[in-house]
């Protein structure tokens, strides 16, 4: 437990981005908010198992679940504001980055409407770090020049769908699972070929990282039983990713093969 705030002392929230959930990939300036805090309000993203040994503020679970948020939106930025105005010198922990898909935005205007004073640092965002994980570049000369991050929690609308088939380029959709089938018929619909190559990348980072790949037109049965937390991948630089797989493959059965030849 973190000391107390000295009596009349102004506290202030730092909204930090967590990364993919590895303290590998935390900033110098996320470790050094953490060492700092008095109070950490975390999400299940974010590499919470480890903050023991990162931090010895108070330690607050606010994490969300796909369909239970057993604290809401509307009450984490209320805690934050409170603990800042007694004082606190609040770390609000979020996975990735605040600002994609991370509701910084609005945690921030909660707190200038306290009038308390907030900071962001940014986080290395799972939108491109899951992906690398697995092997996959966003970009990759002559390939795809251009990249479009969307989220996965609600439907798309065929407006939406139809918009994203004709960008081009590579389609990253985070927490997308419970959307997948919707996203690839709508795509299809939309004019996307069935046979694009596409990837889901569950627990980046995380014991039991798991790489499907298949195409637009069989994806909805590959992953059937894929999972989020997970990151889908779409585009031709995932057939980027498996070539050099199989580039890589080669070379370490041949490492293999002199290994033997000069053992015997």
């Amino acid at each position: 437990m973190a000391a107390e705030p000295a009596a009349g002392a102004a506290g202030h929230v730092t909204l930090v981005g967590g990364g993919p959930g590895t303290t590998d990939l935390l900033t110098v300036a996320a470790v050094k908010a953490l060492r700092d805090a008095d109070v950490v309000f975390y999400d299940r993203l974010a590499p919470y198992q480890e903050l023991p040994s990162l931090t010895s503020a108070e330690l607050v679970d606010v994490g969300k679940k796909p369909g239970h948020h057993k604290v809401s939106q509307s009450d984490i930025e209320k805690l934050m504001v409170e603990s800042a105005l007694a004082g606190n010198n609040v770390v609000r922990l979020k996975g990735g980055d605040p600002y994609v898909f991370g509701r910084g935005g609005e945690e921030v205007a909660a707190c200038v409407a306290a009038g308390v004073k907030v900071h962001v640092v940014s986080g290395v965002t799972s939108a491109i770090s899951v992906p690398a994980a697995a092997g996959i570049p966003v970009t990759h000369r002559e390939v795809s020049h251009m990249f479009t991050v969307v989220s996965g929690h609600a439907p798309l609308t065929e407006k939406e769908h139809q918009h994203l088939a004709g960008l081009g380029g590579t389609i990253v959709v985070l927490m997308g699972i419970g959307t997948l089938h919707q996203l690839a018929a709508g795509l299809r619909r939309a004019g996307m070929r069935p046979d694009m190559p596409m990837a889901v990348v569950e627990r980046g980072y995380r014991p039991g990282q798991r790489t499907t790949i298949a195409d637009l037109g069989t994806i909805t049965s590959a992953a059937s039983g894929c999972s989020n937390p997970a990151v889908l991948v779409i585009g031709e630089v995932v057939r980027v990713a498996e070539a050099n797989r199989g580039h890589a493959e080669a070379a370490a059965d041949l490492d293999r093969l002199a290994a033997s030849l000069l053992g015997s």
